[in-house]
């Protein structure tokens, strides 16, 4: 079973209304993707911030589960975001490159311009999200099959 994922940003308040969401991306500014998981997003934040692997993965434990819809919520730590912020072209290319290599994204054949298109999104929206001064959330679902 697959997963989809919306990353939005939205205020530190809205956490239990993005989890309680049916499609996030139609309530708050963001994207929907599938496949991104809690692995892939601590993988993301390793490359980011230098951070090892059971470190980065800490910051992601859910800040929301819907009992009633199976999502969960994950809030992006703030030293991600910043460095998501900060993104231009060749980091950007740089990063996809090595992402693309790690085993979590490998083991799903996430090519780099697949890659770069993403994290080109996601500087995009921490930069809106630092503007407004909101956090990035990662709102994971289930697909149902």
């Amino acid at each position: 079973m697959g997963i989809v994922t919306h990353i939005i940003a939205a205020e530190e308040d809205e956490i239990e209304a993005i989890g309680e969401s049916l499609n996030p991306v139609d309530e708050w500014s963001g994207f929907e993707l599938r496949d991104l998981d809690t692995a892939k997003i601590a993988t993301l934040h390793c490359l980011l911030t230098g951070d090892l692997f059971d470190d980065a993965l800490a910051h992601y434990e859910p800040v929301y589960v819907s009992e009633a819809e199976g999502a969960v919520v994950l809030r992006f730590a703030d030293e991600a975001l910043e460095r998501l912020a900060e993104l231009d072209e060749e980091p950007i290319e740089e990063i996809a490159a090595e992402l693309a290599q790690t085993e979590e994204f490998e083991a799903g054949e996430w090519e780099e311009g697949v890659l770069a298109a993403l994290l080109a999104e996601l500087a995009d929206l921490a930069r809106l999200a630092e503007s407004q001064g909101q956090a990035l959330f990662a709102w994971i679902h289930p697909l149902r099959t």
